[in-house]
């Protein structure tokens, strides 16, 4: 099936401010090499990684501008700006973060759409999700955390709203309609089918009973 971005609509802002530009006497007459380096880091990104993701770049001289970035604490450039917020500064940037950045801003502007079903390969509940709704005919969009960095970002910052920041987020993650389901219990649940035992929930690989079965 064709796999859907879940989070595409409002553009996010991306704004980078480069070693260039002048002010009153003073002008850069030395090229940046990180600030070229970041900015193809950025435009390859939009390509793969945030590919279906409205983006408005935004590419500033920071000499002429110097003091807009400085009232958001950003003062070296290449200085990169996702929504306002400083993400990166001072060096060539790292894509993982913006992409980070860019899939935050979008979930908290656009919502889901659609079915779209988060995990990863060799979980026995996400293939268990996936072969429930396969039986109900139920189309939908699936999303490989590991594999795929964005997906594991647009996951994350959609499900950790719902259920808060200390809740450790596990997989698979489902929306139906564009509205949360949760795990494999849930969706089956709601599909009205028998609940299959999963010994493993709400059990963390660092609770008493795995260290002291480790230990022994």
């Amino acid at each position: 099936m064709a796999k859907q971005p879940a989070s595409a609509g409002q553009s996010v802002s991306v704004v980078v401010y480069r070693w260039a530009g002048a002010w009153g006497p003073f002008e850069v007459r030395i090229p940046c090499g990180e600030c070229a380096l970041t900015r193809d880091v950025i435009r390859d990104t939009l390509h793969h990684e945030l590919a279906g993701v409205d983006v408005a770049l935004d590419v500033r001289d920071w000499l002429g501008e110097w003091w807009r970035p400085l009232l958001k604490g950003g003062w070296h450039p290449p200085i990169v700006m996702v929504e306002g917020r400083v993400v990166s500064q001072g060096q060539a940037l790292n894509r993982g973060v913006l992409t980070q950045a860019v899939i935050d801003a979008a979930a908290a502007k656009t919502p889901v759409r659609g079915n779209h079903v988060f995990g990863k390969s060799g979980c026995p509940h996400c293939e268990r999700a996936r072969r429930y709704l396969d039986e109900a005919a139920i189309a939908y969009s699936y999303h490989d955390v590991v594999r795929d960095p964005r997906a594991l970002y647009e996951m994350l910052a959609r499900v950790k709203p719902i259920i808060g920041p200390k809740t450790p987020v596990t997989v698979p993650q489902i929306w139906l309609d564009g509205n949360h389901v949760g795990g494999a219990d849930q969706l089956s649940r709601r599909l009205h089918r028998t609940v299959e035992p999963n010994p493993e929930r709400g059990r963390s690989s660092l609770s008493p009973s795995r260290v002291a079965a480790n230990a022994g």
